[in-house]
């Protein structure tokens, strides 16, 4: 890991400590992703299947998974796997179940009644990654809140395996979830199947999920589509920062860094350690570690991007964490919890030594689809209200338009809206009771 001291670094040099791999943004990811949503909106399920063979180099018997190879999947499951998905599901149907909605009803004034009710969206697309990893707790993480929300028609996409198949696990777990119709397609292709529909796929109101950069960006164009699909948030390969103070176990941090290198070649970490000796322990606990990790040649690479900065000075440490807004931040210092109130920019907040960051990937009850690159400054991760949409509704009397209209007519006149004004005032002059 390349290693700063934040104290001795100019304005500009703590700027560059903080960047993230430029990958992401790489103008030729776009072109390929533009051309891939092109050939799948105007060609369909052909198109998919075309990339499908190029990209994942396999031929899926077909597109469609039915509801009996998932039901399947479910009973071949063993049962600790069972049991874990079972645990999961529960605390993720607890947290997320704790967040539906109250309608309001408010009077503003006499006469003037304004209510918000929430309504769940009608059909939500479901990215679920393969490849390397078959995410089955990305599934649990999207499947679950979707279905607690009430959306009627829950699609998951997935990317095969080179035999063309899909894990079993994921399978099981969507048969688990009551997932509605599952997809054998991944990368931007899955997503442009998403947003606009093809023979098999349906169209989505939303599209969920984290992916590769390739995802990423598919999912950034079609929401800029007019008439295009919302997304849930910018999410693209996974990050984490770790505050490590001196009395940190270096073996902890060590293994939460590696658990978000091991993700993506363009994952990336940063630990802001208190001292070089905190620094040097928990460095030389990452190369110790990764000698027997199976997935050590993804994490070398996510490492190379990485960085130690040293840090320890509270006001500096809160400065990095809100200026980076990392997707996972790891606190192992002392009283964590006296430094959350600062924090403004984090997607999902570990605190202490017994934390560690794969609880919340996997079953403690919060959502691990988290908004990455910086976008924790202005996006939260995943909610239940991910997943609803609200309406305002008003209702006036006409003692009320009586108290209200003459502000509604001034405000309509300041801003040269007559027709708007007459609506108001063709009322009041109106003998109609």
């Amino acid at each position: 890991m390349n290693r700063y001291i934040w104290t001795d670094l100019t304005q500009t040099e703590q700027g560059d400590a903080l960047t993230r791999p430029k990958g992401l943004s790489d103008p030729k990811i776009y072109k390929a992703v533009i051309d891939i949503l092109s050939a799948v909106k105007f060609g369909g399920d052909k198109a998919v299947a075309g990339f499908t063979a190029r990209f994942d180099g396999a031929s899926p018997l077909a597109i469609k998974v039915s509801t009996e190879d998932m039901k399947e999947a479910w009973k071949k499951l063993p049962k600790l796997q069972k049991d874990a998905i079972n645990v999961a599901k529960t605390n993720i149907e607890a947290f997320h179940e704790a967040q539906i909605p109250a309608d309001i009803e408010v009077e503003t004034m006499e006469g003037v009644i304004c209510r918000r009710e929430s309504r769940p969206i009608a059909t939500a697309g479901l990215y679920v990654p393969g490849g390397t990893a078959p995410l089955v707790s990305t599934l649990l993480m999207l499947a679950v809140p979707a279905k607690v929300a009430g959306v009627r028609r829950r699609v998951v996409v997935t990317p095969p395996s080179k035999d063309g198949t899909v894990n079993q696990a994921i399978l099981a777990a969507a048969y688990r979830c009551k997932v509605t119709d599952l997809f054998v397609c991944g990368g931007a292709q899955a997503i442009a199947a998403l947003a606009y529909g093809t023979e098999s796929i349906p169209k989505c109101d939303k599209i969920f999920g984290p992916g590769n950069a390739y995802v990423a960006a598919a999912k950034s164009l079609v929401a800029q589509e007019p008439g295009g699909p919302a997304i849930d948030m910018p999410a693209g390969p996974s990050e984490a920062m770790v505050v490590a103070s001196n009395d940190a176990n270096p073996i902890f941090v060590a293994s939460d860094l590696l658990s978000q290198a091991e993700h993506d070649t363009l994952a990336q970490v940063i630990c802001v350690a208190a001292s070089e000796k905190i620094a040097d322990a928990i460095q030389a606990q990452i190369d110790l570690q990764l000698e027997t990790l199976p997935r050590k040649n993804i994490a070398l690479a996510a490492m190379s991007k990485s960085r130690m900065i040293i840090a320890n000075n509270r006001t500096d440490i809160i400065d990095i964490i809100n200026r980076y807004a990392p997707e996972h931040l790891i606190l192992q210092i002392k009283r964590p919890e006296t430094l959350v109130a600062a924090i403004r920019n984090a997607g999902s907040i570990f605190l202490g030594p017994w934390t560690p960051e794969s609880v919340g990937d996997y079953a403690s009850g919060t959502n691990h689809t988290l908004p990455t690159y910086g976008a924790a400054r202005a996006y939260s991760g995943v909610t239940l209200e991910s997943f609803i949409k609200y309406m305002s509704i008003q209702k006036l009397t006409r003692e009320g338009l009586e108290v209200l209209g003459p502000t509604v007519e001034t405000l309509a006149q300041m801003e040269g809206l007559e027709a708007h004004r007459r609506a108001v005032s063709l009322r009041l002059e109106s003998k109609v009771k």
